[in-house]
């Protein structure tokens, strides 16, 4: 399986619901690196897994609409505990959906997979895997 990855962050807000969250429970900041991995079992035409340039820009444009936010002010996140795994989830979704709209090219249409890792810090992170 080939595979390449494009890197960007995102700073939110949020809060949590549950004993497990401890302090996290108020409202308090978050900094993420966001890895997207983009698979595919052979190479395109072009001898590429998918361009690196619009995978950089879809990837800009998908953690944008929640860079500098308070999470729990979104309506889609309402009485959501907006996670680590969650959020990656959320993010592979979003870059599968513009997959699908042909906004990485057409040679784009041949991924078999992405997988999107948030970084909390630099000994903890969480993944999202998904088919396309």
């Amino acid at each position: 399986m080939f595979s390449i990855t494009v890197r960007d962050h995102i700073m939110v807000a949020h809060s949590f619901s549950g004993e497990v969250f401890g302090p996290a429970q108020r409202l308090h900041g978050a900094t993420f690196l966001v890895d997207a991995t983009f698979r595919r079992p052979e190479l395109d035409a072009d001898n590429i897994v998918v361009d690196i340039g619009l995978a950089t820009q879809e990837l800009g444009t998908v953690v944008g609409a929640l860079n500098y936010r308070n999470l729990d002010d979104d309506p889609d996140f309402a009485g959501i505990n907006t996670s680590t795994e969650f959020l990656a989830k959320v993010i592979a979704d979003r870059l599968a959906e513009r997959v699908h709209a042909g906004a990485l090219g057409e040679g784009a249409r041949g991924l078999a997979g992405i997988t999107v890792t948030l970084h909390e810090s630099h000994v903890a992170w969480a993944s999202y895997e998904r088919s396309l």
